[in-house]
């Protein structure tokens, strides 16, 4: 019988998938899609900004001050930085490893897909040479004819914030003959020895000593790390790469490389599986069932973890009355229960909106509560966007709140099945 039964794909999910399954658990993950991984830059945004716009430099510092009720304000900061230092061992694990700022305890400021200074607390290798809180001046090079990467837009944008930068292009035939090709296969293409050889030719004879290079997040994708290092080693200069607007080939990396390290642990990661019912035991979730072409399929466990994201990530659902509802366990929501509750006057409010900050209340062990903070199951939890008391978009705290919450509730999991033994 399974023990961990995770509904949810994404950071969350298979983050706790892994700390469960080190500790000897039989763990299955069960969901409808992949998870935001692959649309998001591949970084693991902790906090950005406080909740009056200001960007966040020194993090922990930062999280002190946020209510009790946020995902940061239950874990408390051991918790946190306990579960991101994990994170990094778990990446190298998979062969992508992360890194921060050269400060410790500070974020990373990452050109964006249109120049602006994105922050983040752990980013792939491949993109920490693009720090703008070092003066090294930047080349950003663009591949003539690729969709949704503007070099020229990049690069006058980073000027106008006071940082060296200017543009240049490498034509689409040094990858393929082809006119249309996604950003995907472009990284699929740059692994090519011959390709990779074209492409760190042509970035040679760009780069000018002292500069580095950002180029669109397409350089590689199963062996991303031996291109980074191969386009460095002729190039002479430091090689970043810039994530394009979706989907992320960084964000599919690590999706790939933790799924499949998952299953290599003997965790059953089963995509296109959408729980739509399920069965107690009083006061414990017996089963979940999924749809299947003829009838629905129970997933029996021990133990349950919520981690289908927030509104946007299909985890909650709404009509046009107004009403929300968490679409698994029916679970009480924080989310206002009519449409003109839901946002306030001002798009740009600096509180945020009570639609976005909505969602599942949770306990210090982030186990779904009544409003009486009663649990509604004692064998469930939940974790990453679902949770309530955050704005994770708002905030760029979408990563951190998953890891942070993904790897406490695996430990959670473990305490109580030592409980009941």
């Amino acid at each position: 019988m399974t023990d961990l039964l995770i509904i949810g794909a994404g950071l969350a999910g298979l983050t706790a998938g892994w700390h469960a399954a080190k500790a000897g658990q039989r763990v299955k993950v069960i969901a409808k899609g992949m998870g935001v991984t692959h649309w998001h830059a591949g970084t693991i945004d902790v906090l950005g900004y406080t909740a009056d716009g200001a960007g966040v430099s020194r993090l922990l510092e930062a999280i002190a001050t946020l209510p009790a009720e946020h995902s940061y304000g239950l874990l408390g900061e051991e918790r946190i930085a306990s579960a991101l230092s994990a994170f990094t061992t778990l990446t190298a694990e998979i062969g992508l490893p992360y890194a921060g700022a050269h400060n410790p305890g500070e974020n990373l400021w990452l050109p964006s897909p249109v120049g602006a200074a994105r922050p983040t607390f752990l980013a792939p290798l491949g993109q920490v040479a693009g720090d703008l809180s070092t003066s090294q001046p930047l080349l950003v090079v663009g591949i003539e004819g690729m969709r949704d990467f503007y070099p020229k837009l990049i690069a006058e944008n980073l000027s106008k914030q006071g940082h060296t930068a200017r543009h240049a292009f490498l034509p689409l035939s040094l990858f393929t003959p082809r006119q249309d090709v996604t950003t995907l296969q472009l990284a699929k293409l740059v692994e090519e020895p011959s390709r990779l050889a074209q492409l760190a030719e042509g970035l040679a004879r760009l780069v000018k000593p002292g500069e580095r290079v950002g180029l669109p997040a397409v350089l590689g994708f199963e062996d991303h790390p031996a291109v980074l290092a191969r386009l460095q080693e002729v190039t002479g200069a430091p090689v970043f790469e810039i994530p394009t607007l979706p989907p992320s080939v960084p964000g599919i990396r690590l999706h790939s490389r933790l799924r499949r390290h998952l299953e290599q642990m003997g965790v059953r990661v089963e995509v296109g599986m959408e729980a739509i019912g399920f069965g107690t035991n009083g006061d414990r979730i017996a089963w979940v069932e999924t749809e299947t072409s003829s009838r629905p399929l129970k997933h029996r466990a021990t133990n349950f973890l919520l981690a289908t994201g927030g509104i946007l990530g299909g985890g909650i659902n709404s009509d046009h009355t107004g009403r929300a509802w968490e679409v698994v366990f029916d679970l009480p929501l924080t989310i206002p229960q009519a449409r003109d509750g839901w946002f306030r006057p001002h798009f740009l409010d600096g509180g945020g909106q009570p639609v976005f900050r909505g969602g599942v209340s949770v306990n210090q062990h982030f186990q779904p509560i009544h409003p009486d903070r009663t649990p509604v199951y004692t064998n469930l939890w939940a974790a990453g966007g679902i949770l309530s008391g955050a704005d994770p978009i708002r905030e760029r705290s979408v990563e951190g709140i998953a890891v942070a919450t993904g790897t406490s509730i695996a430990y959670s999991v473990l305490r109580s099945q030592d409980n009941d033994g």
